[in-house]
């Protein structure tokens, strides 16, 4: 098979996943539908401009949906005429309206290990991890863990996710008939992977090629579902196997690439090794035709300058994943050498479960402000809220769709609740401003925040109501908010 060695970046336009070609199953056209309340979007990048000049805030707003997308956005006053007749808004007072959070970086096949001790990540990999991934070639079990993984996500505001599946193609299958069931917008793709694993956990080059491409013609675009080619990770993966890659993704265009690179510092040797034409990790994936607009690789932790230069002018992302970093011991992510350049590299936050420690980018935020201080860069609400939404957004080439609340994007959101909880609460009842908000969001915040998720228009969880408590329209307990 032949390719290009290196992607050259495109316009995200040309890169960005296609458009769904037919409605999910279930889907009915939504009649117009509104919520009211404090509402948050970005205007532009924080990391370019500022907080200030970044951020859209309207302390009562008014987000109009019709047909899965957002048809208006602003001040309630003057958008209120805009209601059709018999429109009633949907109000949260004293919340924080937001688009809904993006992981770019999860295994979904991992979420029944989060919190497996293990003295190192070899140890970690091979007494853990792959023991429960061979439980996903059993597709009842994958059915299950694919259900769950899609409720928590829901009850942690995710509205968009990046995941891996197994090496099994009915565990990829799996994860899109439950995220087609609740029209959740997942992209996610088998792992690719003939060496260093467990027999019964590999596949060959040829079978990756096939098993994934039959994937992507049954699902990349079907209702809101993309395909990401997955090769685990370099060392995982023969040249052969990098080269079927490369050329899969070649030949779909819209798909995303997604893979690690440069998490822990042993890996680095270990790939040279396996790879001894390349000049370093990155290089690999350079050679075979996998860097890009439209891919995302997890960690980056050790990266050098040239490295990050190269992501930069190819338009490869980096999905920033603070929690599984401080749980393997695998270094600081440095995300100043990767915003505060000429050239910001795309970041995007993961959970990375389950190294990840949690499924709430809220908890994410507060362990990369604690990574990002420790290596000496103050990171604030308003960019931490940034690389959770548009940062993630334009990570996966989606920016022209979700990551923010603009008109003609697809009606993804989160609804926050500043006094969650007792200490938020007296927290947030001090902020000084939206900002100060965010930032105590960031730090003290988790899945008792989120207090409803709506994809594409309709209310997908509740919390009040999915806890078995009650609340009114107006967002307080009693009776609960109904879908839009």
């Amino acid at each position: 098979m032949t390719h290009p060695r290196e992607r050259s970046p495109e316009p995200p336009s040309e890169r960005s996943p296609e458009p769904p070609s037919e409605r999910p199953r279930g889907h009915r056209p939504h009649a117009v539908s509104a919520v009211r309340g404090p509402l948050l979007r970005f205007r532009d990048d924080p990391f370019r401009t500022g907080p200030e000049e970044a951020l859209a805030y309207e302390s009562d707003g008014l987000l109009i949906c019709e047909d899965g997308r957002i048809t208006a956005v602003g001040d309630h006053t003057s958008l209120r005429g805009r209601l059709p007749a018999g429109t009633e808004p949907v109000h949260y007072p004293d919340h924080l309206i937001s688009a809904g959070f993006v992981d770019t970086h999860t295994h979904y096949v991992q979420s029944g290990m989060v919190a497996t001790f293990a003295s190192e990540m070899s140890d970690w990999l091979g007494h853990h991890t792959f023991a429960e991934e061979r439980r996903f070639g059993d597709t009842p079990y994958a059915r299950r863990v694919a259900a769950s993984f899609c409720e928590e996500l829901l009850r942690n505001g995710t509205t968009t996710a990046l995941t891996f599946a197994a090496v099994f193609p009915g565990s990829a299958d799996a994860l899109f008939e439950e995220a087609s069931a609740r029209n959740l917008r997942i992209a996610a793709g088998k792992v690719l992977m003939d060496r260093n694993a467990p027999d019964d956990l590999l596949d060959t080059a040829q079978r990756g090629y096939e098993e994934s491409k039959a994937l992507i013609e049954r699902w990349h675009g079907k209702g809101r579902n993309l395909y990401a080619v997955t090769p685990r990770f370099a060392p995982s993966s023969t040249p052969e196997q990098l080269e079927a890659a490369g050329a899969l993704w070649r030949e779909h265009p819209g798909t995303l690439l997604h893979t690690h690179v440069s998490e822990q510092a042993d890996e680095i040797p270990w790939v040279r090794s396996l790879f001894p034409g390349r000049r370093g990790y990155l290089d690999v994936y350079g050679h075979y035709g996998l860097l890009g607009p439209g891919a995302v690789l997890a960690h980056g932790v050790h990266l050098t300058p040239d490295e990050r230069d190269r992501c930069a002018r190819t338009g490869t992302a980096l999905a920033h994943c603070p929690s599984s970093n401080l749980f393997l011991g695998s270094g600081l992510f440095r995300l100043a050498d990767a915003k505060e350049r000429t050239d910001p590299l795309k970041v995007g936050l993961g959970t990375d479960i389950g190294a990840g420690t949690s499924f709430s980018l809220l908890r994410t935020m507060n362990e990369a402000h604690k990574v990002a201080r420790l290596t000496g860069y103050p990171l604030d609400g308003v960019r931490a809220f940034h690389l959770a939404t548009r940062g993630g957004a334009q990570a996966m080439g989606l920016q022209d769709r979700i990551g923010s609340l603009e008109p003609g994007h697809e009606a993804d959101f989160v609804v926050l609740d500043p006094k969650a909880t007792p200490l938020l609460s007296r927290r947030a009842s001090r902020a000084q401003g939206v900002e100060d908000l965010l930032f105590a969001l960031a730090l003290l915040g988790d899945d008792r925040a989120v207090r409803a998720t709506y994809v594409a228009g309709r209310l997908a969880h509740d919390r009040y109501r999915d806890g078995d408590r009650d609340c009114d329209r107006s967002g307080n307990r009693d009776t609960s908010a109904p879908a839009l």
